[in-house]
C-alpha cells in the first residue's frame, strides 16, 4: 500500500502542475482580421478632413486650395514715410516743382503738359518710380496738376511728392494716391488729404505718366 502511495503522489502533482497548461490550451485564438490590398489602397486615398483647432495652424493651411493661400513677398517693403508738409522759403507751383525734381524741360500749365511730352518724353498710362502724373484740367483743377512718383506701395496706391496741392504754396511729401478706376488703369483717382488724414472724396482724372527718358533730341546735341 505504501509503495503505490509513493507511485501515485508524483503522478498526481504532475496532472495539478499541467491543468493550467492544459485549459490554456483549450481555449481556441482569436482570429485577427485581414485587410486586402484593395482595402488598403482605398483607406489610403480617401480623404479624410483634417479637425481645425485654431485659425492659422498648419491643418488649416493643408486644407486649402493653392488660390486661397496668401503669396509672400520674396523681400520685405521699405517702411514708407509718412505724409508730410514742408513750407519752402516761397510759394511754390505745382509746375516749377515738379521740373525741378523731374528734370523734364516741359512748360505751361499743368494740364499741358501731357500733350506737350508727346515725341519729346515718354509717356505711359502706369505709374513708376520718378515719373511726373498729370492730372487733367476740369472745374476744380482748371490749369491741371502734377505731382512726381516717389513709390510704388501695390497696384492700386502710390506715393507722390507735389507742390501748392492745398493752395498755400507749401510742398506735400510721401503723399498716398489712389487709383479708383474700373479697369485699373489709373485713368482716376483719389488724393490724400492731410487735414482729414484720409483720401478725399473728389475723384480727379489722370492724363497719364511723363518719364524723363528722351523719345527725341535735338539733332546736334
Amino acid at each position: 500500500m505504501s509503495y503505490l502511495k509513493w507511485m501515485i503522489l508524483p503522478l498526481v502533482a504532475m496532472l495539478v502542475a499541467a491543468a493550467p497548461l492544459m485549459a490554456r490550451a483549450s481555449v481556441p485564438h482569436s482570429r485577427v482580421p485581414t485587410v486586402s490590398a484593395e482595402e488598403l489602397a482605398r483607406q489610403r486615398d480617401a480623404q479624410v478632413p483634417v479637425t481645425i483647432s485654431a485659425p492659422g495652424t498648419m491643418s488649416q493651411l493643408s486644407e486649402l486650395a493653392a488660390t486661397d493661400i496668401p503669396t509672400l513677398p520674396s523681400a520685405a517693403l521699405p517702411q514708407l514715410p509718412e505724409p508730410s508738409i514742408e513750407t519752402p522759403l516761397k510759394r511754390l507751383f505745382c509746375v516749377e516743382y515738379a521740373r525741378a525734381r523731374s528734370g523734364l524741360a516741359v512748360f505751361g500749365d499743368a494740364k499741358f503738359w501731357w500733350g506737350r511730352a508727346k515725341n519729346l518724353y515718354a509717356r505711359m498710362t502706369k505709374p513708376m518710380e520718378n515719373t511726373v502724373m498729370v492730372f487733367s484740367g476740369s472745374k476744380r483743377l482748371k490749369k491741371g496738376h502734377v505731382a512726381v512718383v516717389t513709390d510704388i506701395v501695390s497696384k492700386r496706391e502710390i506715393r507722390v511728392d507735389q507742390a501748392n496741392w492745398q493752395n498755400h504754396g507749401e510742398i506735400d511729401h510721401a503723399t498716398p494716391v489712389l487709383d479708383v478706376s474700373a479697369r485699373n488703369d489709373w485713368s482716376k483717382v483719389r488724393v490724400w488729404d492731410m487735414r482729414s488724414g484720409g483720401f478725399g472724396a473728389h475723384v480727379y482724372a489722370i492724363s497719364g505718366f511723363i518719364a524723363k527718358e528722351l523719345v527725341r533730341q535735338a539733332a546736334n546735341d
